[in-house]
């Protein structure tokens, strides 16, 4: 029996709350690294996601918290009186412009880089993909304020990457703890096979456009920023299924498939915490990859 999730504050996303009922909202699975892969491939393909606990080394993942957060002391996003680490909203006069070049600039940090090509990170795909691995390039670092509006959409990640292979994952690492009032993925129950039903429908439509018009994102049989919908809870409803949240911890790291819906909520931080993570695309080196990836996100580039 599916029991109701129990939330200090209603989670919403783009103004919608979503239903706390047992049959709309739950929590999502968590793994050990440490089980046998075949155990993890299994689960894998069952749920469309894992939960990695504890795959990285704590320390290191807030030694990175804490560098990037030092990096905006001066811009008025952070306060300046406490530990960079703790990434405590400031805003009282924040310097956008300085913030953007910054945001441009960590993106191409060596540390970040190397944050992404952790040890146990490829060595896990390494052993997911019985082989070597590739580390798209383009790479995406979030700081999300306290209260911001906007939250990303719902949306499966095969609708950016069509122009190469489907079997590519998304790693997305919470960078610090992320329980869920701080607006972290929310992942869609069994919506893998949803997203390859759906992406079935947008190749039949797309059949007649322009090859680069037929694998973009953007194309006219495509929602606004390749979104599914702004609505969870209605998408929730429409397909009878659940949205899973988590308490993320600094360490964890999420393993998705291109066709798992996924989507963020608000972060409604009671200490004023900015949430920090990234997202990152590791794929077996052999397939075809996707050349659109193959430069450092900006701000020009699609999200």
């Amino acid at each position: 029996m599916q029991q109701t999730a129990i939330l200090r504050e209603p989670l919403t996303s783009n103004g919608y709350t979503l239903s706390s009922a047992p049959n709309r909202l739950g929590w999502l699975v968590p793994s050990d690294p440490g089980e046998p892969m075949s155990d993890l491939q299994a689960q894998f393909q069952e749920q469309g996601y894992l939960w990695l606990k504890g795959l990285l080394d704590r320390d290191a993942v807030l030694a990175f918290r804490r560098r990037y957060f030092a990096a905006f002391r001066d811009t008025g996003l952070v306060r300046r009186d406490i530990d960079p680490v703790e990434g405590i909203y400031d805003g009282a006069d924040e310097n956008k412009n300085l913030i953007r070049k910054l945001q441009m600039e960590t993106h191409r940090w060596a540390a970040y880089e190397a944050f992404c090509l952790a040890q146990p990170i490829w060595q896990f795909y390494e052993a997911f993909f019985d082989g070597p691995v590739y580390l798209h390039k383009r790479k995406l670092i979030r700081h999300i304020r306290p209260g911001e509006s906007l939250s990303t959409g719902a949306h499966y990640d095969l609708v950016y990457l069509r122009g190469g292979a489907d079997t590519v994952c998304t790693s997305w690492i919470p960078i610090g703890d992320i329980p869920h009032t701080m607006g972290g993925l929310v992942y869609l129950e069994n919506s893998h096979h949803f997203g390859r039903r759906k992406e079935a429908e947008f190749s039949a439509l797309n059949a007649d456009l322009p090859p680069e018009e037929r694998i973009s994102a953007y194309n006219k049989n495509m929602g606004k920023g390749g979104w599914l919908t702004k609505n969870l809870p209605t998408l929730a409803d429409r397909l009878d299924t659940r949205w899973l949240m988590a308490d993320y911890e600094a360490g964890d790291m999420v393993v998705h498939g291109a066709y798992t819906t996924h989507a963020s909520t608000t972060n409604i931080s009671a200490d004023n915490r900015i949430r920090l993570s990234t997202d990152i695309r590791y794929q077996r080196v052999r397939e075809e990859i996707d050349v659109r990836w193959n430069n450092h996100w900006s701000f020009d580039d699609f999200q």
